[in-house]
């Protein structure tokens, strides 16, 4: 199945617009990620990986800058301008693209089931993300 042409489609930014994009989901409850390592936490950052193929970056892409932390490993892509985390890449799924599904637009949501992740340890924990969201 073609997610562009049979799934649902969902829009996002940041708060100020600059960053926008889209993706497409198939039918079904989606799984989100609620991480509480220190950045996501104080992010508030609800993780839905989707594969890269269902995802577009429609505008913003020179209003993005990276902050890097710790190990330095995970690039933490942000909107310049109003601080906003939309959408990552994540190093445990690096052929995927981690949406903030508090960033979408709109009030439609997918159908969606929050599972906590022990992200404030990550590396003893990181098969268990991987059970719960397979990788791409």
């Amino acid at each position: 199945m073609n997610p562009m042409t049979h799934g649902s489609m969902y829009h996002g930014s940041c708060h100020c617009g600059a960053v926008q994009f889209r993706f497409w989901l198939a039918p079904g409850e989606q799984v989100v990620a609620e991480c509480n390592c220190s950045i996501c936490r104080k992010k508030g950052f609800l993780h839905l990986i989707i594969p890269q193929e269902q995802f577009e970056l429609l505008a913003g892409e020179e209003s993005r800058t990276t902050y890097t932390f710790n190990t330095g490993v995970a690039k933490h892509r942000f909107c310049r301008i109003c601080g906003m985390h939309p959408f990552y890449r994540l190093r445990s799924h690096p052929e995927a693209i981690d949406v903030n599904i508090r960033c979408l637009d709109g009030d439609e949501l997918p159908p969606l089931r929050i599972e906590p992740f022990n992200g404030a340890n990550w590396e003893q924990n990181i098969e268990a993300l991987r059970s719960v969201i397979p990788e791409s």
